[in-house]
């Protein structure tokens, strides 16, 4: 169902022949209204690809008719001809939706842009461009899970997620759903993450309502998965609301909605990144500030000792002392506690129970860092440190 659950929206996914080995390259995503309501939020990389920056500008208007994604090329540090490709496929979309009889008439000023692949390369628009046609007639309710496959790049599964409340159809009580799709499997780290995601709901609000709905959910799920410590130049996060339901749901349930959808699809980004063996999720707690668990759990997070530990199933505790001291963080060193999969093997700064005590067998491996200096507490997500991930990035540009 994907970004295709809630109604008001059609999407399509197709093969352009942007990538050279034939596989699905172009989704659109399309908004038929009622509302055209949209928020969005981007990268925090200085380095930004011309789609963020195109779309960066059409969100400020708060109306987003359709979006048009690419896998295959990130159009990233392409000069001013990368910026003028990403304007020019915002007009082919409007013109072939236009063209198509779609209802509402399109402008590229109300087209997002979004693209993921290899830096430095310019797109080939031979291709692109006559793949939106292909798209615009391709157009469907059901057509959600083709889009969502269509933006993978080393992705090995597709990534969808749906929260509905009520009943979503219309002579079924009212309810209203929030829907969405998201790429990602390597450059996974805050600003983001590598990754694009586009979310939909049928709810009827208002541009300034999506907004801090969606900053209040990306920043903590999708600022909160820490890969491999590598941002992106391309990451761009859409949500789009058709107004289709009728429904206007209370703000704060509407907003965990959308924070569920994005914690749902954030967790899927660290289960498929790039050759992990192991997801960890890190909880930090007994913080003097909430800022002090997301800094600790981050360098936590990025140590490649304590990461290739963890690939070798070893509880090396000792590692995660030694990120939690690289912190600015509020802590006595002599007051530290560290539990690896529910066993406290550091207790007060020192040795704890038994190391030998920890099973690390399953795929998720849980550490708690405890602080022991106020009530903050916040949860990262990252994964282990493994020969294939170093042969995927050396063998696939990136």
């Amino acid at each position: 169902m994907s970004v295709t659950a809630a109604q008001g929206f059609t999407a399509a996914g197709i093969a352009a022949g942007i990538k050279a080995n034939g596989n699905p390259d172009l989704a659109l995503v399309v908004n038929n209204g009622p509302r055209l309501a949209a928020a969005g939020v981007f990268t925090s990389n200085r380095v930004k690809a011309a789609p963020v920056h195109w779309s960066e500008q059409v969100l400020r208007g708060g109306t987003v008719s359709a979006v048009i994604l690419n896998s295959g090329g990130a159009n990233a540090c392409t000069g001013p001809k990368g910026f003028q490709d990403t304007h020019a496929t915002a007009e082919k979309v409007a013109a072939a939706l236009n063209g198509h009889g779609s209802g509402a008439e399109h402008n590229a000023g109300e087209i997002a842009v979004a693209s993921t692949g290899l830096i430095g390369v310019l797109l080939p628009m031979d291709k692109l461009l006559p793949g939106v046609d292909t798209a615009v007639a391709a157009l469907s309710a059901d057509g959600g899970e083709d889009a969502a496959i269509a933006i993978k790049t080393t992705d090995t599964v597709h990534k969808t997620a749906v929260v509905s409340r009520g009943s979503s159809h219309p002579d079924g009580g009212g309810g209203w759903t929030v829907g969405g799709m998201a790429k990602g499997a390597g450059m996974l780290a805050p600003g983001l993450a590598t990754m694009l995601v586009v979310l939909t709901t049928d709810a009827d609000l208002d541009s300034a309502t999506l907004d801090k709905a969606l900053r209040a959910a990306t920043r903590t799920t999708f600022d909160r998965v820490d890969s491999d410590g590598c941002m992106s130049t391309n990451d761009t996060v859409l949500l789009l609301a058709s107004g289709a339901s009728g429904r206007v749901p209370a703000y704060e349930e509407f907003a965990e909605a959308v924070r569920a959808v994005c914690a749902d699809l954030a967790r899927q980004l660290i289960g498929d990144a790039e050759g992990a063996s192991k997801d960890i999720r890190i909880e930090v707690v007994g913080a003097a500030s909430e800022d002090d668990a997301v800094e600790v759990g981050r360098s936590i997070a990025r140590n490649n000792l304590l990461k290739c530990a963890i690939h070798g199933e070893d509880p090396n505790w000792g590692r995660v002392l030694s990120a939690i001291g690289t912190t600015k963080a509020s802590f006595d060193p002599d007051r530290l506690n560290v539990a690896i999969n529910g066993v406290w093997v550091c207790k007060n700064g020192s040795v704890g129970e038994d190391r030998d005590l920890v099973s690390m067998k399953d795929r998720e491996v849980r550490i708690t860092a405890d602080l022991a200096t106020g009530s903050e507490s916040a949860v990262i997500w990252a994964n282990d440190l493994t020969a294939e991930y170093v042969h995927e990035n050396s063998a696939y540009s990136s």
